[in-house]
């Protein structure tokens, strides 16, 4: 019986840092070109739309933040998108336009809180929903807040169950597991680790899941971020040219059989394809099968919590109205 095949192509590219219009005018020519080559489903890395801070601590340290730090924020902040908006408009609109299923990482801000976000759309064109980053790394968590167990959708489409877990969440077992226990297929890892540990992460995680993994990473060069002193890589500036790569990419696709079937690429921006043969996940769960034959849940299980989180809730003084009359 004749299993689908989805093309699939990962963009490894790079931000124009601070200037969201600019990046999206990007991002539409890398889709235009992806679809142009066959591609079904596009990925897009990690903080695209808004920016990677990468190299910033924001001038932050314990109990101390400093003036030029909270411009910085507050220029990272006029970059961010809110969800929904126009931004995920004019990004629903490409989807349809070019007729394809994408992943974007975003920069989402929820009022004055920024997430790092990634949203999903189909192919004819509309919003299908997001991914918060649950736990930011290290001095990610400067600047972005956590997502919640509200976010974590792994979407049925007509190409596969697409879902995605975003860099560093990537090594969080549990995690996974409820993504392996929705039922994912095509599993986005969009990143910003281009190390070669990273490629372990990835193909660990195809073999456990029994599923493809695209993981996508921008590369960027000193001078895709604005020079010095708007921006400084704290701690390495002076070692660096504008040619220096300071993100070396690594984006790579992975099949259940942990096969990588492309990349991982360093060379440069690049547009990474394969084709995905979903009956390769059917063949690989006839062997390990993590949430099925594999588990025992007599002995271990999770619970995942997945509604909102919410700091303020309110109730209404005609709501207790009502309910003291009933």
């Amino acid at each position: 019986m004749a299993t689908p095949t989805v093309r699939a192509t990962i963009v490894q590219a790079s931000s124009v840092f601070y200037d969201t219009p600019a990046t999206l005018d990007k991002a539409e020519k890398l889709l235009a070109e992806a679809a142009i080559n066959g591609a079904q489903l596009v990925v897009f890395p990690e903080a695209f739309i808004g920016g990677y801070p990468r190299g910033s601590n924001f001038d932050s340290a314990i109990a101390s933040t400093t003036e030029k730090g909270r411009e910085q924020f507050c220029k990272y902040h006029a970059a961010a998108i809110n969800v929904p908006g126009p931004e995920v408009d004019r990004l629903a609109a490409m989807a349809g336009k070019y007729k394809v299923y994408f992943v974007m990482g975003v920069i989402e801000k929820d009022g004055y809180t920024l997430y790092c976000t990634v949203l999903f759309f189909n192919s004819q064109g509309h919003y299908l929903g997001k991914h918060r980053k649950v736990t930011p790394t290290g001095v990610e968590r400067v600047v972005w807040g956590f997502g919640d167990g509200s976010t974590l959708p792994v979407i049925e489409t007509p190409i596969g169950k697409i879902g995605a877990v975003i860099c560093w969440e990537n090594r969080m077992p549990l995690l996974r597991t409820a993504m392996y226990g929705k039922g994912v297929q095509i599993y986005c890892a969009p990143t910003a680790d281009s190390r070669e540990t990273w490629q372990s992460t990835i193909r660990h995680i195809a073999l456990e899941g029994g599923c493809f993994v695209l993981s996508a990473n921008q590369f960027c060069r000193r001078k895709y971020y604005p020079p010095p002193p708007e921006y400084v890589f704290n701690g390495a500036e002076e070692d660096l040219t504008p040619d220096s790569v300071v993100c070396a990419g690594g984006s790579a696709i992975i099949s259940p059989f942990g096969t990588v079937l492309a990349g991982p690429n360093y060379d440069g921006e690049a547009l990474i394809s394969a084709d995905l043969d979903l009956g390769e996940i059917v063949r690989a769960k006839f062997s390990f099968d993590v949430v099925g034959h594999y588990s025992r849940p007599e002995v271990l299980s999770l619970t995942v919590r997945d509604h909102p989180a919410k700091a303020v809730t309110f109730t209404s003084a005609d709501a207790k109205t009502e309910g003291s009359q009933t």
